[in-house]
């Protein structure tokens, strides 16, 4: 007699996952998180005898005040705008997966990955399924997720989700989600897609990142079927002196209002839901870099954050995954 699917997932668990965030955004709550982000060694590879006094000595005492004030404009009640839309999210995928617990976490910051995997196996728990909400797969984030994991599944049995760069029903929604800001805002004179960026020399050593951030531009500019050279493809921020991958979000925002360009539309496919980087960094940040350029309006397509769509192009992914776990 064959067992139902669904019920066979009794006893397990997804886990989104998500970068993580301060608690307020105030200095010490700001300096707290990027001590750990920061001290990550996947995030930065340098000596710890050299990184360490640098940072704790010179980049979070000047760091922490300025980044305070720009999560201050973007706070919501709820909290920071990735744990507000992270939170909601694992709630959706939750309502389409009723036989399965749904959980979530931060890889940095709280909800921590640690406890909550404590907190599932207490619940009786013993299979989780990992769902980093990093659509590309790179050493600095994805890889990272797998190390705490690792460290703290304590007997449970974890299985890693380690990118959907090219998901179709996920590139079908953000598809739908681009052409829905253009009926409502019409169609700028270019669409720039916007990836959080990683260090040349990362790239260099072999990282998959950049190769599943461009299948996803394809597969995105594909379903969307504009004109050639319409799309453009650009990282964004980068931190630091050293070579970063290019062509750079701010100075491609710089040409293009150099060459005449007024209006320009720009998503970030790299970011699951809204946060620091795409509300204020490409809204506020890069809209303002645009006009005193000569540019006219930078439109930000928002984030999918919790639309139905893309929970259930996650919800899918993930009962796919634990239907093929054995």
């Amino acid at each position: 007699m064959m067992t139902d699917p669904s019920a066979r997932r009794a006893d397990s668990a997804v886990l989104l996952v998500n970068l993580g965030t301060p608690e307020a955004p105030t200095a010490p709550a700001v300096r707290r998180y990027l001590a750990e982000f920061l001290g990550d060694p996947r995030v930065v590879q340098i000596p710890r005898w050299l990184w360490w006094p640098l940072l704790h000595g010179v980049i979070l005492p000047l760091r922490a005040p300025k980044a305070a004030r720009k999560y201050a404009q973007i706070w919501m009640d709820g909290g920071s705008p990735l744990l507000v839309h992270t939170r909601a999210l694992a709630e959706a995928v939750q309502a389409r997966l009723p036989q399965t617990r749904v959980a979530f976490a931060m890889r940095y910051g709280e909800p921590t990955i640690r406890g909550t995997l404590l907190r599932l196996r207490g619940e009786g728990i013993n299979r989780v399924l990992v769902l980093p909400l990093y659509p590309q797969y790179s050493t600095t984030t994805t890889a990272s997720v797998a190390d705490a994991v690792a460290a703290a599944r304590s007997g449970l049995t974890t299985r890693l989700v380690e990118q959907y760069a090219e998901e179709p029903a996920w590139i079908a929604a953000l598809a739908a989600s681009i052409r829905a800001h253009w009926a409502e805002h019409g169609r700028g004179e270019r669409l720039l897609l916007s990836y959080h960026g990683i260090p040349q020399r990362v790239a260099d050593a072999g990282d998959p990142y950049p190769r599943q951030c461009e299948a996803t531009t394809a597969a995105l500019t594909a379903a969307l079927e504009v004109p050639r050279g319409f799309v453009l493809h650009t990282y964004q921020s980068r931190f630091g002196k050293e070579a970063w991958l290019q062509p750079y979000t701010d100075r491609t925002l710089e040409r293009l209002a150099g060459e005449g360009v007024r209006t320009v539309d720009v998503a970030c496919p790299g970011f699951a839901v809204d946060c620091l980087e795409t509300l204020e960094e490409i809204a506020v940040e890069n809209a303002a870099l645009f006009r005193t350029r000569g540019g006219g309006a930078l439109r930000y397509v928002p984030c999918l954050n919790a639309a139905p769509a893309h929970a259930d192009a996650l919800a899918e992914l993930a009962r796919r995954t634990l239907d093929g776990w054995r």
